[in-house]
C-alpha cells in the first residue's frame, strides 16, 4: 500500500513549481511536488532517523524545522503540513524509533516517557544506539545506579548526547578510581552545563598539587558543591583562594572544612579573615589559630559577626581584645544564637552577682556555657540546686562554669560516688566550693583516688573536705610516686596538701636532704 505525502504550500519560486520531477531526501534535490507518493518499501530505504524527522514536521516548531529541513535537503518556509494518508503518523513514529526503547527500558522509562523523551530531545534519536548504549554503561560504571540514571536522564537528557561528558566521566573513572560519591555526580551532571565540565581534571590536579593528599582528595570533592566551586571558576581563581589562605591554614583549612571552595574570593573570603584579623589587634597568627581550630568560621557573613561582637560589646561591656580572647578558645561563639542563648545566660551571670571582669574570667574558663542546649543546662543547674547550691549567687555561677565541661551522666555518677562513701550534700557543696573541679572529673578516675587513699594510703575518707583538690592529681605519676618516696623515709604520717602541692624540684630536693639527715642520724646512733 502507498504512503501519499502532501505538501501544503510551495517551498520554491513559482518558476519551479510547476516542474513536474521525482522527489528526492538528499541534499541534492532541486524541487519538491506538491503530492508525492511513497511505498512502504521506498519509505524503509530511508534512515530510521530522516523518516522520524520528517513524519515530525506537522508538529515541530520553526525552529525544528529551520534545523532538519538542510537535513533532508530542503528549504524552509514560513508555512508547511505534513499529511499521510495510509500510514499512522505516531504509530510511524514508534516504528521508527523502536531500537531505543529496549534501552531506555533498561533503566526504568516506560513507553510513553521514551516517546516524550525523544520528542522533546530529538538529538537522542540522532545518536546511534551504540553510542548511547556506550554512554549508559559509562554512567553505571561510575556508581549511578538505575533509579538515579532515569532520573538523571529525564532531568537532563544531555547527558546522554553531550561531548564533554565523555572526558569528565572517563577522569572520574580511571583517575580518581570512582571515589566521587554517586549522589554527587548526580547533582554536578543535572546543575553543570556540560560546557563547564572542560578542565575539571586540571582543577582537582591543583588541589593535589597544593597540597591536598590522594587520600583526602574523594572527601573534599564529596563535600563540596563542584559546579560551583570548580566547574564555574577558572583554575586561576581557585589557585588564588589557596594562596591567600597560605597565611591562615592554607590547604589544612581546606581539608577540614572543603566548603570553603565555594566561597568567592573576592567577595567573602577575604572580607571575612579581615575582620578577624581586626578584631584581634592585627595579630594575623592568633588569626590563623582560630581558623585552623574552627574554619567553620569562614561560613559566616561579616553581618553576622558584627552582630555577636557588638553584642558582646554593649550587653557584657567586654572589649574587642577580651571577646577575641575568648573567640580563641571558643570560636563556636558566633554559631549561638544572641537572643535565645547568649542573652539569658550572660544575663543569669550578671543576676549572680558577676561584673564584667567576672564575665569575661568565666567565658575564658568555661566558655562551653555559651554553647549548651537548653537542656542540659536546665539539668546541670537543677542538679546544683538539689544539692544545696543557692540560686543566683557567685558559687552558684562558679559551680555551673565546672559542669559545663562534663556530661549530665558523668555529673550524675560523680555525685552519686560522693554520696556513696559517705558524704552529704552539704559536704559535696563544701567540697565543690573549695575546689569546684570535682564535679567536673571523670567518675571512674575519682573512685580510683578515693581507694588508693582509703586501702593504699590509710587515710580517712573526710580528708579529702579539707584538701579535695588531691582528685585532681594523677593517682600514678604523682599521688603514688611521692607517697611511696616519702614513705620509705618518713612514713605514712604526712599531711596531703604537702605531699602534692609542693613543686618536683623542691619535692626531690627535700627527699635528698632528709636521706642525709637519716644518715648522719643512723652513724651517731651507731658510734654512742
Amino acid at each position: 500500500m502507498d504512503a501519499l505525502l502532501t505538501l501544503s504550500a510551495n517551498p520554491f519560486p513559482s518558476s519551479s513549481s510547476s516542474s513536474s520531477s521525482s522527489f528526492s531526501l538528499f541534499p541534492h534535490s532541486l524541487f519538491l511536488p506538491t503530492t508525492v507518493r511513497f511505498s512502504h518499501a521506498s519509505l524503509s530505504a530511508f534512515h530510521p532517523h530522516e523518516c522520524f524527522f520528517l513524519l515530525k514536521l506537522s508538529k515541530a516548531s520553526r525552529i525544528e524545522h529551520k534545523q532538519v529541513f538542510p537535513h533532508v535537503g530542503l528549504r524552509p518556509t514560513k508555512q508547511i503540513s505534513v499529511l499521510c494518508s495510509g500510514i499512522n503518523s505516531t504509530a510511524n513514529r514508534h516504528d521508527d524509533t523502536r531500537f531505543l526503547f529496549p534501552l531506555f527500558r533498561e533503566i526504568g522509562l516506560n513507553e510513553k516517557e521514551t516517546e516524550l523523551l525523544l520528542e522533546k530531545n530529538p538529538a537522542i534519536a540522532l545518536t546511534s544506539l551504540d553510542s548511547l548504549r556506550a554512554r549508559v554503561h559509562f554512567l553505571q560504571s561510575v556508581g549511578i545506579d538505575s533509579l538515579a540514571l532515569s532520573y538523571l536522564i529525564t532531568k537532563c537528557p544531555t547527558v546522554l548526547t553531550a561531548e564533554e561528558i565523555g572526558p569528565f566521566l572517563c577522569f572520574v573513572r580511571d583517575e580518581l578510581e570512582s571515589k566521587i560519591e554517586p549522589a554527587q555526580l548526580k547533582r554536578i551532571l543535572t546543575n553543570t552545563d556540560p560546557r563547564f565540565l572542560v578542565g575539571f581534571d586540571q582543577k582537582v590536579k591543583l588541589l593535589l598539587h597544593r597540597g591536598v593528599s590522594c587520600e583526602k582528595i574523594a572527601f573534599v570533592l564529596n563535600n563540596v558543591n563542584l559546579t560551583k566551586a570548580l566547574c564555574h571558576r577558572p583554575v586561576e581563581e581557585i589557585d588564588r583562594s589557596i594562596a591567600f589562605l597560605g597565611r591562615f591554614g592554607g590547604i589544612d583549612l581546606i581539608v577540614k572544612r572543603p566548603v570553603i571552595l565555594n566561597y568567592d574570593l573576592d567577595s567573602e573570603l577575604i572580607p571575612r579573615v579581615r575582620f578577624l584579623v581586626e578584631l584581634s589587634g592585627g595579630d594575623k597568627d592568633a588569626t590563623g589559630n582560630v581558623l585552623r581550630k574552627f574554619p567553620m568560621i569562614l561560613s559566616y557573613s561579616v553581618k553576622h559577626m558584627e552582630g555577636h561582637i557588638e553584642f558582646l560589646r554593649s550587653f557584657a561591656g567586654l572589649n574587642d581584645n577580651e571577646i577575641f580572647k575568648i573567640l580563641l578558645v571558643f570560636p563556636s561563639l558566633v554559631t549561638a544564637s544572641r537572643e535565645r542563648k547568649l542573652r539569658p545566660r550572660i544575663e543569669f551571670l550578671k543576676q549572680c552577682g558577676l561584673e564584667t571582669d567576672d564575665i569575661f574570667k568565666f567565658l575564658i574558663k568555661a566558655p562551653l556555657f555559651l554553647g549548651l542546649s537548653f537542656d542540659n543546662v536546665e539539668y546541670k543547674l537543677v542538679f546544683l540546686l538539689k544539692i544545696g547550691y543557692k540560686y543566683r549567687t557567685r558559687d552558684m555561677a562558679v559551680a555551673m562554669g565546672s559542669v559545663t565541661r562534663t556530661s549530665c551522666e558523668n555529673l550524675q555518677k560523680v555525685i552519686g560516688l560522693f554520696l556513696r562513701y559517705g558524704f552529704s550534700c552539704a559536704d559535696i557543696v563544701a567540697m565543690s566550693t573549695r575546689h569546684p573541679q570535682v564535679l567536673q572529673y571523670n567518675h571512674n578516675s575519682l573512685e580510683e583516688k578515693v581507694e588508693y587513699l582509703i586501702e593504699g594510703m590509710g587515710r580517712e575518707v573526710g580528708e579529702l573536705l579539707a584538701f579535695p583538690a588531691f582528685l585532681g592529681y594523677k593517682l600514678d605519676e604523682r599521688i603514688k610516686a611521692r607517697y611511696e618516696a616519702r614513705k620509705k623515709i618518713v612514713g605514712g604520717g604526712m599531711s596531703l596538701n604537702k605531699l602534692l602541692t609542693v613543686s618536683t624540684e623542691r619535692f626531690l630536693r627535700k627527699k635528698k636532704g632528709t636521706k642525709l639527715l637519716h644518715m648522719i642520724e643512723d652513724q651517731n646512733g651507731n658510734g654512742g
